[in-house]
């Protein structure tokens, strides 16, 4: 038996556990991944939360089930209680695969051809030629786990490889041990594969059988079994969304090009249909997909012909709020308003959730965000205890920025904090000077005037990678590129 095999035997196993009432709870300590000649604790670095009042019961999608499943345990289980307070309890060591060659984070894997120093900023390169990501990488979802004498970074990111015109995507796994110089993962058969931990479903009828990019890691943990990862994603299928006069810039999956050359292979300028889905792991590289009520496996489903969200659901961030509290963010298109639009859905178990509506549009003419807003990351501030967005604007000529947006209680009052972006294309030949997006903000431990912004860039020829961006002081609506360090890149 594979370690896939034995990693989804023991997912499921776990998650039966929630039908025997057992208490599953979020927690900000976990063990560490990896050996260790001492036991060690390391602490998640992630948002607060706060508590708030109830909200409607679950809704259920009317449509039968049409197949079978290993994972239907988790239709009629208990939900999973999540408790943020109990964030000092020390949990059971996660499991480490034993046939990952990593036996702890090794200086960054060198790219082939490096030939010039990169631009301010650039923390992940693409992979060498031939490779899983050696033709797009995005999406980055990055963690931090604390101890007393080390950190480390881990980096959920997708990719698609250059080989044959290839349009699917893959999710991969970086670690770093300290956010700027990453590695990706060696836990594969083969060096093109490095980094690479989970696929596209092979199941005809699922939604997530095309593409599939992460949108956020939450994770669950109990005083009696191993903690666990909560990946939220985006699946995308081969359904054709139609859309007759849709500009140019409208695309889903959003597709890495150069200038507005039209690439067929690449799908640009086409529509195509995603949901929001969930998958566990007892280790972050293994993956079991934990269907939804929706008949495809997915967590929701579109709204209807004249809602806001009715051609997509794309880019799932999910956060804990408060004890049977999680909140989705996610982005669709407003057909009627011809923008992209953030909404917002809740959930107590993280499996079943409720739509709230529409909460964030696009701005005013002439803004950098005037066709809407998208890829959404959202961050209780320690600070001030209220809530930060950054997301991703899309400008009238299809330029994209990242703006920030507040909120007191992380429900509908979004604010945008300032009429500007707070991290744009850089200038000239920069690496990332024709687009910048897809938002990670973290608010750094011990300094809570320090945050970082990791984000996708693109560059010219649409070549693209993931930068980081550093703001400190009082002022969060500055933020510069990480320049103290030099990387290579390929050419």
């Amino acid at each position: 038996m594979d370690a896939a095999a034995v990693t989804r035997i023991k997912t499921v196993n776990l998650l039966a556990s929630y039908t025997a009432g057992r208490k599953m709870n979020t927690t900000n300590l976990i063990q560490p991944s990896w050996p260790s000649t001492q036991p060690q604790t390391l602490a998640l670095y992630a948002s607060g939360t706060s508590s708030c009042g109830n909200f409607p019961g679950h809704q259920r999608c009317p449509c039968p089930k049409s197949k079978s499943s290993i994972f239907s345990v988790t239709r009629c289980s208990t939900k999973p209680g999540i408790d943020s307070n109990n964030a000092t309890n020390k949990n059971p060591a996660i499991e480490r695969d034993p046939s990952s060659k990593s036996q702890q984070l090794a200086a960054p894997v060198p790219n082939q051809a490096l030939t010039s120093t990169c631009s301010r900023g650039l923390v992940l390169d693409l992979g060498p030629k031939n490779s899983w990501d050696s033709a797009e990488i995005g999406s980055p979802v990055v963690k931090r786990y604390i101890g007393d004498n080390e950190e480390r970074w881990y980096m959920w990111y997708h990719g698609r490889s250059d080989i044959n015109n290839n349009t699917s995507e893959s999710i991969g796994l970086a670690v770093s041990s300290n956010g700027i110089h990453w590695a990706r993962e060696e836990h594969v058969r083969s060096s093109g594969d490095a980094g690479l931990v989970m696929n596209c479903s092979k199941n005809w009828w699922a939604f997530d059988t095309d593409s599939i990019r992460p949108s956020e890691m939450v994770i669950m943990s109990s005083p009696m079994y191993s903690a666990v990862y909560w990946l939220y994603y985006t699946g995308y299928s081969s359904e054709e969304v139609n859309l007759s006069g849709a500009p140019n810039i409208l695309q889903n999956p959003e597709r890495v090009h150069g200038g507005d050359k039209k690439d067929e292979n690449h799908k640009i300028g086409k529509i195509f249909k995603s949901l929001p889905g969930l998958a566990c792991s007892q280790d972050g590289r293994h993956w079991a997909r934990i269907e939804g009520d929706h008949h495809s496996g997915a967590l929701l489903d579109v709204g209807s012909d004249k809602e806001w969200d009715s051609l997509f659901i794309a880019a799932p961030h999910v956060v804990v709020h408060s004890n049977d509290d999680l909140r989705m963010y996610y982005h669709s298109y407003d057909v009627e308003n011809g923008q992209f639009a953030l909404g917002v859905a809740r959930s107590r178990d993280g499996i079943r959730w409720v739509k709230l509506g529409k909460i964030l549009g696009g701005g005013l003419k002439g803004s950098f965000d005037e066709i809407g807003v998208k890829n959404a990351c959202v961050v209780r501030n320690s600070k001030e205890g209220n809530y930060l967005m950054a997301y991703e604007g899309v400008s009238a000529d299809g330029m994209r920025c990242i703006g920030l947006a507040v909120s007191p209680d992380g429900l509908k009052n979004w604010t945008r904090l300032q009429e500007d972006p707070v991290l744009k294309p850089s200038e000239d030949d920069g690496w990332d000077n024709k687009g910048v997006g897809s938002p990670c903000l973290i608010q750094m431990e011990g300094n809570v005037d320090k945050w970082r912004l990791y984000y996708v860039g693109v560059g010219c020829g649409g070549r693209n990678g993931i930068g980081l961006a550093v703001s400190e002081g009082s002022n969060i609506g500055k933020f510069r590129r990480w320049a103290d360090f030099t990387c290579k890149i390929n050419v």
